[in-house]
């Protein structure tokens, strides 16, 4: 246990610490836009990536959109029958879906699957030393590994919020039928008539940004990983864990931009 004497310095060694390693990551963004915009473009290995960050997780959204879609209705139909606004219903869940939750959920989730895997695919390479060993054959490894994986995230995360929010109205309206009969034209004309180009257009900016958060600090970690097998397994945690705090508060962020777009 530290003594009374040695605690400033410990308080003055962590805050030295933090102020490191936010500069090091603002270097770490700065040199992804540098490297971005210089060819060579590796445009096979985006495709890989988007691939893998889009294609395999596809079966998760499926299930999260749809169930997500049947739970929200269920959830709101009572508080909506108490006031005798059942028809408000297929807007209600399309306003929720396509404002917020869509983007938000398919954010969630590949913060957990596609930046844990990130930060474990660098980190491992780092502690092998095969990004190192990339350098030495002349062989950019940020531009061939960080710059791929973040452009094929911010690219397919705007996709699979939309994808994702389709699914859920699905789940939604097969919700509503069941329980009123209610035709799909009927219900998908009701849920967009209150939805206007500034959600659509909020919702597809979120979800790039939420994207491009996940793909950079799932390889800021991981390419920065060290200390064997053990920094590989803390990069992937720390990785998920940031990400998820930085997508909620740019959800507020965003959100309260269109809100004052909106109402100004």
């Amino acid at each position: 246990m530290p003594s009374i004497s040695q605690k400033p310095y410990l308080i003055s060694k962590t805050i030295d610490h933090y102020f490191a390693d936010v500069s090091k990551a603002g270097y770490f963004v700065l040199r992804f836009f540098r490297e971005a915009i210089v060819p060579r473009f590796h445009l096979r290995e985006i495709i890989n990536q988007c691939f893998e960050i889009g294609v395999r997780s596809l079966p998760l959204i499926t299930l999260t959109g749809f169930i997500i879609g049947i739970v929200f209705t269920k959830q709101s139909r009572p508080s909506l029958s108490e006031f005798g606004a059942t028809s408000w219903l297929p807007s209600l869940v399309s306003i929720a879906i396509l404002r917020t939750l869509a983007a938000l959920v398919t954010a969630l989730i590949c913060a957990g699957k596609v930046g844990s895997s990130i930060g474990a695919e660098l980190g491992s390479m780092r502690v092998t030393q095969q990004i190192d060993a990339m350098e030495v054959s002349a062989i950019n490894p940020f531009k061939f590994l960080v710059v791929t994986r973040v452009l094929a995230a911010t690219f397919c995360l705007p996709i699979l919020s939309a994808y994702c929010g389709f699914v859920a109205l699905i789940g939604s309206y097969v919700s509503v039928h069941v329980s009123e009969s209610t035709s799909i034209v009927s219900f998908f004309t009701n849920g967009f008539s209150m939805i206007a180009f500034l959600d659509i257009n909020a919702s597809v900016i979120k979800s790039m940004v939420f994207g491009f958060t996940i793909g950079m600090v799932g390889c800021y970690k991981g390419y920065n990983a060290s200390k064997g097998t053990q920094g590989v397994g803390k990069a992937a945690n720390q990785a998920v864990v940031l990400a998820m705090f930085l997508v909620f508060i740019e959800e507020v962020v965003i959100v309260q931009m269109a809100n004052w777009i909106r109402y100004y």
